[in-house]
Order: structure tokens, then C-alpha cells, then sequence
């Protein structure tokens, strides 16, 4: 596999950052940066496999899997604590995070058209796991309570991202280990925003919470496998002979994915929350 010197760059600053983190007493970050990195960059070495088959089913599952478990822990561990702080502003707190999320991600898209010195695959991923880690390194250094179940559901969808970008990257004939890069992108935004505070107004909190939980269920909303003519699912699908009837029966694996995500997080909650 040949290396890329800018994805060897996201490691080295990681493995110079983690230090840093259990200094200031965030070792859920650190986990979580750690775990976000093995996760896309272990699923990258495997989708970049010379020779290997992307399989559309391992990628729906992944996906769904990682979707549900998004939507389920966003909703869950972040939307009550914005609705607490104050209702009216934590629910224009998740409006914009939504509506922020969708907007960087279709206007980020025009960047796919420019004349880039580096490859634009890394680049949108990179620009995501960056945005991703300053939100969750806020919020766990605001709510340090939080267990490390929403951000590994949180980051769960690196794994699904990091084979499917390996797999476009290894077809176009380019060097998959850039992905080392965005794959260690939460933790370069992670730890330092997680010495962050922010100051004790409720409306100020509620926003701030409210807009992690839209940006998130918008990116979880995104990696929904969608089984569409046009869409990532279509992609792999088309490598096949007979794509029209395989979308048709991923369809059932993309609803009993993302189901089986929620259901995940539910009970992990179950058996982790705390005693009455």
C-alpha cells in the first residue's frame, strides 16, 4: 500500500495530542478520538484490499447500523439536555444545527469541483471528522457525565465512511492511506475543544446543545442507506449484473439496519444506566 505523507500527519498529531487530553482529565475524548480512528482507518485497510469486492449488503449494514444508533443517541443524551437548559432555544439551537449541517454539506460539495493540490475524498472527510470532533469535544467538556455510549454511537458511522471512501480511492487508482488523515480529524478537534467552557446562561447552553443535536442527526440522517438509483448504495450496486433487483433486496437490510441500530443503544442504555 503505498503511504500518503498527509495522511501520516493525523496520526503523529494524535499520538502528540493524547497526552495533552488525560492531562486536562479528559480521557472519554481520548477514547473516543482513539476509537474513531481505529474504526475508519481499520475499515479502510479492508476496503482497500487490492482485488477486493465491495459488497453493497456490508455496506448497507454498516450504514444502517451506524444511522440508527446516531439518531437514537442524539436524541436521547443531547436533545434533553438542550430542551432542560431552555426549551425555545434548544429546539432553534437543533433547527440550526440541521439546517447548518445541510448547508455545509451541499454548498462543501462545489469544493469537489475545484482544482485541489490533494485528493477531494480526503477533504470532505476531513472537513467532517474535524467539525464532528470540535461538537463532541464541547460537549463532553461541558457535560462531563456523559458516558462514552453516545460518543461511540456518535462516531460509530467512521467505520461504514472509511471502507466505502477506500474502496472509490483504490479504484481510482490513488493512495488509501490518506484517509489516515480525516480518520484521525476527531481527536485534532476533539481534545482541544474539549477545554472549552462555556458560560453559565441557559439559553447559551441550550443553543450550543441544541446544535450538536441537529448536526448530528443531520449527519446521521445523511448515512442512511438509502437504496436509490444515483445514490453510494447505487454505486457498488451497479458493479453487479443484476443492480435494479439487489437495490430492491437491500432495501429490507436498510430497515432492519438502522432499526437494529436504535434498538443497540437502547439496550446498552439499559444495562449501563445507572441504579435507581
Amino acid at each position: 500500500m503505498r503511504l500518503s505523507r498527509l495522511g501520516l500527519v493525523g496520526p503523529v498529531l494524535l499520538v502528540a495530542l493524547t497526552p495533552f487530553a488525560l492531562w486536562a482529565n479528559a480521557p472519554k475524548v481520548a477514547g473516543i478520538s482513539w476509537v474513531a480512528f481505529a474504526a475508519m482507518a481499520g475499515a479502510a485497510l479492508v476496503g482497500g484490499r487490492t482485488g477486493a469486492t465491495t459488497d453493497a449488503g456490508r455496506l448497507v449494514w454498516g450504514y444502517g447500523l451506524a444511522s440508527g444508533a446516531m439518531i437514537t443517541s442524539a436524541a436521547v443524551f443531547i436533545v434533553p439536555s438542550a430542551i432542560g437548559h431552555h426549551p425555545k432555544f434548544g429546539g432553534f439551537g437543533i433547527a440550526l444545527g440541521v439546517l447548518v449541517g445541510f448547508s455545509a454539506h451541499t454548498l462543501g460539495h462545489r469544493a469537489t469541483h475545484m482544482d485541489l493540490p490533494f485528493d477531494h475524498t480526503a477533504a470532505e472527510l476531513t472537513a467532517h471528522s474535524l467539525a464532528a470532533g470540535a461538537i463532541i469535544g464541547l460537549v463532553y467538556g461541558n457535560m462531563p457525565s456523559l458516558g462514552l455510549l453516545l460518543g461511540l454511537a456518535i462516531v460509530s458511522h467512521k467505520g461504514p465512511a472509511g471502507y466505502a471512501a477506500a474502496d472509490r480511492l483504490r479504484r481510482a487508482d490513488k493512495p488509501v492511506s490518506v484517509i489516515l488523515l480525516p480518520a484521525a480529524g476527531v481527536g485534532l478537534t476533539a481534545i482541544p475543544s474539549a477545554l472549552l467552557r462555556l458560560p453559565s446562561s441557559d439559553p447559551v447552553n441550550a443553543v450550543v446543545f441544541g446544535f450538536a443535536a441537529g448536526v448530528f442527526l443531520h449527519v446521521a440522517m445523511d448515512f442512511l442507506p438509502r437504496c436509490e438509483l444515483g445514490g453510494e448504495v447505487y454505486e457498488v450496486a451497479q458493479i453487479t449484473d443484476d443492480a435494479h433487483d439487489l437495490l430492491d433486496r437491500l432495501r429490507a437490510r436498510a430497515v432492519a439496519s438502522t432499526g437494529l441500530g436504535g434498538a443497540a443503544v437502547f439496550v446498552a442504555w439499559l444495562i449501563l444506566r445507572p441504579g435507581p
